[in-house]
């Protein structure tokens, strides 16, 4: 088998399913990561024979079962970074690279500010604001020790401390029990999808990417929100800054229930879709 049979086999499978751009993007990922050949390596020689096709052919199967590229390979990039992954986490999505952004927009990266990510995942937000403001000590909680292990793995692959805790921010009590210090900025992306929203979810998100990271109940989407907020009016210093990635549809309902715990300065921003994405506060 050479690779420009195995490449044909790829379309013929997947192009109906993706696309054949989308196709050939799948195929140089993973020839590369799997086999070290670049794209021009392989243009340049395509009828070279692969001898342990089994790795390729393994992810032709898994993507024909439309299982994420990300989660083949183990990894991603996000804000420029490298990050493992698999499928106790999300896989971090250009929209919290914004996020990320809007919160370093803010910062002094010389100041030794003190930063929580509650709901951390993959560690995505925690690593790269603990990259990218260096004199900072991060914390970061989740309620999934699976995850925590992932998020733990992607600070050291970036060569950051980051003080990862495992609880529920649900129960706040027990939560802020944990922590003697208040923070600078407070950021959180936790579950905000509305169960009735999984009909236009795609499939390869549905079945993949862990529920729990994902989804509430369409009665009190707001649930992590709010627990957020009554923890960060105890946990956060004066002026200190509340961060959130949102559902798209509940932008006017977070500015409500931010001005109704007390938080000021409410600003809601757009990602670069043009939908309600992020929201910052101060709170005292």
């Amino acid at each position: 088998m050479t690779f420009k049979s195995i490449k044909q086999e790829f379309h013929d499978v997947l192009d109906a399913i993706y696309g054949a751009d989308e196709v050939d993007s799948f195929f140089y990922l993973l020839t590369e990561f799997y086999y070290q050949k670049t794209r021009l390596q392989i243009a340049l020689r395509p009828d070279d024979v692969l001898e342990t096709p089994q790795k390729l052919q393994k992810a032709l199967q898994q993507l024909r079962a439309e299982k994420p590229i990300q989660y083949i390979i183990g990894e991603t990039e996000f804000f420029g970074l490298p990050f493992k992954v698999n499928s106790d986490v999300l896989i971090p999505r250009p929209e919290t690279e914004e996020l990320v952004q809007w919160i370093l927009n803010h910062e002094d990266a010389s100041e030794p500010l003190q930063i929580l990510d509650v709901g951390t995942g993959s560690g995505c937000i925690a690593v790269a604001l603990a990259k990218n403001l260096p004199n900072s000590q991060v914390f970061a909680l989740d309620i999934s020790t699976q995850a925590l292990s992932v998020a733990q793995k992607n600070a050291e692959l970036n060569l950051v401390k980051v003080n990862f805790i495992d609880t529920d921010i649900l129960d706040i009590e027990s939560t802020s029990a944990l922590f003697q210090q208040k923070f600078d900025i407070i950021v959180s992306n936790p579950p905000y999808v509305r169960k009735k929203e999984k009909t236009s979810m795609a499939s390869n998100v549905l079945d993949n990417e862990p529920h729990l990271a994902l989804f509430v109940e369409d009665e009190d989407p707001l649930l992590f929100y709010r627990a957020i907020c009554r923890f960060s009016k105890i946990h956060l210093k004066p002026k200190g800054r509340l961060f959130f990635e949102i559902n798209e549809f509940l932008g006017n309902q977070m500015i409500q229930l931010l001005t109704s715990e007390g938080f000021h300065d409410i600003q809601l921003k757009q990602d670069i879709f043009k939908k309600d994405r992020m929201i910052k506060a101060i709170y005292n």
